[in-house]
Formats: C-alpha cells, sequence, structure tokens
C-alpha cells in the first residue's frame, strides 16, 4: 500500500505539481473519492478548488466504453469513433443522454447548490482523481474541461497502471502520477483506508476551501463604448459571482474614488463583482454642466448596463446600481427605464430628488443610506422616498456627515449595501 488514505495520497501529490504555483491554476477534482485528493493539492498550490462534474456516455450494450460525456453548462463531447464502430443511432444516444443529464443536474444541485462553477477560460486546470483505473471517466473529464476553455490540462492521480498515459490520447497537456506501478488489479489496492467518500465529505471540501481563500476576484481594465466616446472602467468579478454592481459615481468624482472603491472592495470580498467606470471623459468632466446633467449620466449608465450583459463576466448574472451624491439620480433615473433588468439599488448619502418623477418607475428595491449629521440630504431622501413605490428603505447612519469619513461610517455603507445586493440577487 502506497497511501493511508485520500488524504495522504493528495499530500503526496501536490509536491509534484509544485511549478504550476506561479500559474493562474485551478483544481478540480472528481466527485466523490477525487475531491479529498484535489483539496489537498488546491491547499499547496494556493489555487481554488472546484469539482469536475462529468458523467460518462457509456455504449448501452458495453457501459465502459465512453461514446462521449456530458458536463455542467450543456457541454457535450461525442467520439465519433466509437459511435461508428458501435453503430449506435440518434435514439439510443438520446436515450443514454437523458438518463445521464438528469444524474449530472442532481449531483450538481447537492454539491454546489446555487454558486455557479469557478470559470477556467483561458487557466490552466488541474484535474484530480484518488487513481486512475480504466481512464474513461479522467478521458471524459478532460474533454469536459477543454470544451469549457481551459488553455491547459493537467491530470493528475496519485496512482495509475503503468503506460497509462497512453490511454488518454493527448487529451491532457500533461500527466502526473506518484507512483505506476506494473501490477495494478484496482486502485483501492494501493489504500490503507479506500472507505467511500460520502456526499457531505465532498461538500465540506469545498466549503472549507472557499472559507480559506475568500473568493478570488478578476480585475480588468475595460473601454466601454456609448455614444459619441469612450468610457474607461475597472470590472472585478470573483470567481462564483451572485451579480454585479455597477458604481454610478458623484459630481467631480470618477473610478479613482477612494470611497467608492473601498465598498467595491467589500463587495468584492463577499463574492459579488463590480463596475466602477467613469460616466464621463476627463473633457466632458471639466464642463459643470454635464456634471449636473442626470439624463446624460442615466444614458451613460444604461449603455454602460447593456455592453457588460453583453460580456461573459456579465452573462446570465443579476445586476444592481450603487449610485454616490448625484450619481444616485443617475442610478434611479437609469433603474425607472421600462427595459431596466437591474434587481437592487443603493444610494450612499445620495440626491434621489434630482430623478424627479421618475422615481415613481423605479422597480427595483432600493436602499438609501444617508449619514445622520447630514441634515439637507437626510430630508431630500425622505421626501424622495414618498414618491419610490417598489420595495425601499431609508437607513441612517448615526453620527456621519455627507463623505462618510468618521470612523467605522463607510465600513457600515459597505455592509449594508452588501447585505441588500445579496438579499436581492439571491431572490433571482
Amino acid at each position: 500500500m502506497y497511501f493511508s488514505d485520500r488524504i495522504d495520497a493528495g499530500r503526496q501529490l501536490a509536491p509534484l505539481l509544485d511549478h504550476l504555483k506561479s500559474q493562474d491554476v485551478v483544481v478540480l477534482g472528481l466527485p466523490r473519492g477525487g475531491v479529498p485528493v484535489a483539496a489537498e493539492v488546491a491547499d499547496a498550490l494556493d489555487a481554488p478548488l472546484d469539482i469536475c462534474l462529468v458523467r460518462k456516455l457509456g455504449v448501452p450494450q458495453q457501459p465502459e466504453l465512453a461514446m462521449g460525456a456530458l458536463g455542467e453548462g450543456g457541454v457535450r463531447v461525442l467520439n465519433e469513433r466509437v459511435l461508428r464502430e458501435t453503430g449506435v443511432g440518434e435514439r439510443g444516444l438520446a436515450a443514454v443522454e437523458e438518463r445521464e443529464r438528469v444524474e449530472l443536474e442532481q449531483r450538481t444541485l447537492r454539491y454546489r447548490g446555487s454558486r455557479p462553477p469557478v470559470p477556467l477560460d483561458g487557466r490552466t486546470v488541474v484535474v484530480v482523481d484518488d487513481g486512475l483505473a480504466t481512464g474513461a471517466t479522467a478521458l471524459a473529464a478532460c474533454r469536459v474541461v477543454r470544451a469549457k476553455g481551459a488553455a491547459r490540462i493537467v491530470l493528475a492521480v496519485p496512482v495509475a497502471p503503468h503506460g497509462w498515459t497512453a490511454r488518454l490520447g493527448g487529451e491532457a497537456d500533461e500527466t502526473v502520477s506518484v507512483h505506476a506501478p506494473d501490477f495494478f488489479y484496482a486502485i483501492g489496492q494501493f489504500y490503507q483506508d479506500f472507505s467511500q467518500t460520502a456526499d457531505a465529505e465532498v461538500i465540506a471540501c469545498l466549503d472549507r476551501s472557499r472559507a480559506a481563500r475568500g473568493p478570488v476576484v478578476r480585475d480588468t481594465d475595460v473601454r466601454i463604448p456609448v455614444t459619441g466616446t469612450t468610457l474607461a472602467g475597472r470590472l472585478a468579478v470573483p470567481d462564483g459571482a451572485t451579480g454585479i454592481v455597477l458604481f454610478a459615481h458623484g459630481s467631480g468624482s470618477s473610478r479613482h474614488s477612494p470611497r467608492n472603491r473601498a465598498v467595491a472592495e467589500a463587495l468584492n470580498g463577499a463574492g459579488l463583482g463590480t463596475l466602477l467606470f467613469d460616466l464621463l471623459t476627463e473633457t466632458e468632466a471639466t464642463d459643470r454642466a454635464h456634471v449636473f446633467d442626470t439624463p446624460l449620466l442615466a444614458g451613460r449608465l444604461v449603455s454602460t448596463t447593456e455592453w457588460l450583459t453583453g460580456r461573459p463576466e456579465g452573462a446570465g448574472l443579476p445586476l444592481g446600481y450603487f449610485g454616490a451624491s448625484t450619481g444616485a439620480a443617475a442610478a434611479l433615473w437609469a433603474a425607472a427605464d421600462p427595459g431596466s433588468g437591474v434587481v437592487a439599488v443603493v444610494s450612499r448619502g445620495g440626491r434621489p430628488d434630482l430623478a424627479g418623477e421618475r422615481l415613481a418607475r423605479v422597480r427595483a428595491p432600493t436602499l438609501l443610506v444617508v449619514g445622520g449629521r447630514d441634515a439637507l440630504v437626510l430630508d431630500l431622501n425622505r421626501r424622495a422616498q414618498a414618491l419610490l413605490r417598489c420595495e425601499n428603505r431609508l437607513t441612517v447612519v448615526p453620527g456621519a456627515t455627507h463623505l462618510f469619513e468618521e470612523p467605522g461610517a463607510l465600513e457600515e455603507v459597505s455592509e449594508l449595501a452588501t447585505e441588500w445586493f445579496a438579499e436581492h440577487f439571491r431572490r433571482q
């Protein structure tokens, strides 16, 4: 026996993958037994851990012979050679697909819940199992991972038969094993404890990894085309993001606003994406008339929202608006658009009154946050709240002034905004 259990196997496997530490790596465990092994590898590489949910499509009369595979997100790969040689027709293939798709969906719900998978596009993906026997499942996993956009695939197992890499037909870019013995009967013969891995253990491994690392945030400088010009922005999306918040800055501010950046970092830490961008170009911002042109700013926000929904990062995710000062008016004006799909709005020290009669048309749940010592703006928010017909709340931060510069004030704003967006994103 080479390994006391799967955790020991993962600890022996991890050093063989040290050369990947400098790369953008995701570690995927094959449920169930591969996940405890993968968890040790992910810890050693300081990489995110996820699962590779794949269902092999076995030939009806030879289930161990794979004619294809199904993966999450509708990924489907077929082995045309096997289909030709076995003579499996469309009806036979469809019957196997239907059965395996049901099982895949059940396992996805069981292990992942509502959390989306970690993105693989353009990344190095380490696929880990507790061992390799026939190689059919590993081969299917590699094909599914490739179809999901992985730039490089490393298949890593604690033990596999001598000459095992030939079974993969080049589907993995790199293969790693701790042992490859000549005599190989079954994976379990190399483990002292090879008891079945429970679903609860798989889920616990994933939860521990997420809690230890926090979300991995991908920052990207972006250029946003709008009518007549291009706006600069910074898009930050954590792996597994549950929604994205677009920031509408106040008068004289930009994507570099330290207060909005602080709120954005808090949202990212909670697994929410953010887009900080300039509603005006540097030249436009010198004209004070533009700074207070709510219809212009709102139009830019609507255009940016449409642009974001067309990008891979924003596809299918719920969106929200965070508006500060006069930017809050632009956010609410945009949210009142009949075609708006925004699902939540937060205003920090905002001027919602500048949205005027459009307030009554806002359908997105709206949180108004005002400092307790910002008397004028607090009064304007109370009047604006009376015009809202959507779900709404006015929260006063005691002792805070307009810019929330007092100790702990901005942190309270961040917490309020995070709870508001997270709650309403979950409803989608």
